[in-house]
């Protein structure tokens, strides 16, 4: 497979599994952190999405579906799969733990990447795809455009039914 469309298959693929499952794990209802209100209503201030900012909030202060996919795709680059990403999963979940995060969404980011590697191995996409593909998913959530990811993220929050109810 050609490295190019292999990195952009699966940025587009790790992009889906996070912001999905840290949406559906309701990132966008409220901050789980007194810096992710911080940084959602600083976002709110420079023309963002209060649920999109709180969404990007939350996933710097803590490990979610973001960190968790990242490091499922890392421990399975590393070790293989699934022994790596089973292991990355274990790491985030004492992380969330240490972080007194009620959610499991970085467990469950970085064990459906594993299952996702593996079912891309078998199309020629290695896991090293998966770790250039993650950084390119995030930096379009936290280093392009703040409020124009913000926006994004409210709207499939919206669409999700995972809008915040907060002011």
């Amino acid at each position: 497979m050609n490295e190019l469309v292999g990195v952009a298959a699966a940025a587009a693929i790790s992009w889906l599994n996070f912001v999905v499952i840290d949406t559906w794990m309701g990132l966008p209802e409220k901050p789980g952190v007194r810096g992710a209100d911080y940084i959602g209503r600083d976002i709110e201030k420079r023309g963002g999405d209060l649920a999109g900012g709180f969404f990007q909030g939350n996933i710097v202060c803590s490990p979610d579906a973001s960190a968790g996919t990242l490091l499922g795709a890392i421990g399975c680059y590393l070790m293989g799969v699934p022994e790596g990403g089973l292991v990355a999963a274990l790491l985030v979940f004492i992380g969330n733990r240490l972080c007194a995060d009620p959610g499991y969404a970085g467990t469950l980011g970085a064990l459906s990447i594993t299952v996702i590697i593996a079912l891309a191995s078998l199309a020629g996409m290695s896991p090293g795809l998966f770790v250039a593909g993650m950084v390119i998913a995030i930096t379009t959530i936290q280093g392009v455009s703040h409020s124009r990811s913000s926006r994004l993220l409210g709207a499939i929050a919206r669409r999700m039914n995972r809008y915040t109810d907060l002011k």
